[in-house]
């Protein structure tokens, strides 16, 4: 017995080293910060999600000056490839929450797969930002308390793109969107945005395409001839995402009706396909050239040095998710999901295209628009112009969820 006691004590002091050794690597682990990104990185919305998650790579690094290190805390990056696929969207999102335990999960690019994430980040009791979906129904009719969202709505681009329509005189529109949630919501809420601040903008025809459509000729033929007989100023607002039919529109030679174009801000690859139409305006989410802020030029200067060229609609995105995500961390002092719900309810934050202000309401990030023309001598990436910055005072969001 004494010779057990003996090797007993050498035991008990491996033993206990040994689980203060494991509680130490539990604690360190536990004091990660880990967060989620999922993004449609395969499938037509690629460009789109290859943007956000450069952004918020670059906001996380400019943010904790290169160490990926905030309130003490190491920061953990899970991307994720939901396809575009709602289905897959939802499982992901859980596998982060249940197995991953990840602190807060941001995404995704598809408006569909993002509607699909919306529950489950309810029934986990955990926050999603959304970036950079932006149908209405996300902080509207299917919101709930855990949904935060930097990118804008389908409603602040219909706000924006209605205050870049003349104020005076007779006015009319025929309407081109996708066939699903992104551009029915568009066109509803471009229908509430003029009702509201361009009266005397009226909309004559709605036409619908799918996602994958590639001839475009008998959409255009039915809108011409909505357009073709109307007094004033005639317009065909194009709300789209992925590959534009803008080239294929004009091909059809609408100008003989004297009627205008309008697709609206894209991805810098799209609007190349701007330079053939100098004058053409519109409204737009970001462009590089157009905010004045310290956090911008960086990223400009950065985008530029890394991947020559500077950077891009969704980038600023990403990087204004990541700025989000550090701010309510800070803010919260925690990553207990009631203290971040609390921290986030009307919190400002710095962006690349100014300060963004969650709304308490719906939790959709308030924020400033652009209203741009095509240069008449665009060349390369230098694009636009810039007519005028739209305050988010001039953008009236209605609050459309259930609360």
């Amino acid at each position: 017995m004494k010779g057990q006691s003996r090797r007993a004590g050498p035991l008990r002091a491996v033993l206990s080293l040994a689980a203060a050794a494991f509680a130490f690597a539990g604690s360190a682990q536990a004091q990660d910060l880990k967060i989620a990104l999922i993004a449609g990185k395969t499938g037509p919305l690629e460009a789109y999600a290859k943007q956000t998650e450069i952004g918020f790579m670059l906001g996380l690094e400019y943010l904790t000056k290169g160490t990926m290190m905030w309130e003490g805390r190491k920061i953990s990056v899970i991307v994720k490839d939901d396809q575009i696929k709602p289905d897959l969207a939802r499982s992901l999102l859980e596998q982060a929450y249940a197995d991953e335990k990840v602190d807060i999960a941001v995404g995704t690019t598809s408006s569909a797969a993002a509607l699909a994430m919306l529950q489950i980040a309810q029934d986990y009791k955990k926050v999603l930002l959304v970036e950079p979906a932006v149908a209405d129904a996300i902080t509207g009719a299917r919101w709930n308390r855990y949904i935060f969202r930097t990118s804008r709505n389908s409603t602040q681009d219909a706000y924006a793109a209605a205050a870049a329509f003349p104020k005076e005189g007779e006015v009319y529109i025929a309407t081109l969107a996708q066939d699903y949630a992104f551009g029915k919501d568009g066109i509803a809420a471009l229908k509430a945005a003029l009702a509201a601040i361009r009266p005397n903008v009226k909309i004559v025809a709605e036409e619908y395409a799918p996602q994958n459509t590639t001839d475009f000729t008998a959409y255009a033929q039915r809108l011409f001839d909505a357009l073709k007989d109307k007094p004033g100023r005639k317009f065909i607002p194009i709300i789209w995402a992925g590959p534009h039919p803008l080239p294929k529109i004009a091909a059809l030679n609408p100008g003989r009706y004297k009627i205008e174009l309008m697709p609206g801000g894209n991805i810098l690859p799209v609007m190349q396909l701007y330079k053939d139409y100098p004058g053409m305006e519109g409204a737009i989410y970001y462009y590089w050239g157009f905010p004045q802020n310290e956090m911008n030029k960086w990223l400009v200067s950065e985008h530029q040095k890394r991947f020559n060229s500077p950077p891009d609609f969704f980038t600023a995105g990403g990087f204004a998710a990541a700025a989000a995500v550090l701010a309510a961390v800070k803010a919260a002092k925690s990553t207990d999901t009631e203290a971040l719900i609390a921290a986030m309810e009307g919190l400002s934050f710095e962006t690349p295209k100014g300060t963004m202000t969650f709304r308490k309401e719906d939790h959709q990030a308030v924020q400033e628009m652009y209203q741009f023309k095509v240069k008449a001598d665009a060349k390369g990436n230098d694009l636009l112009d810039l007519v005028r910055v739209i305050p988010a005072s001039e953008l009236p969001i209605p609050v459309t969820n259930k609360k």
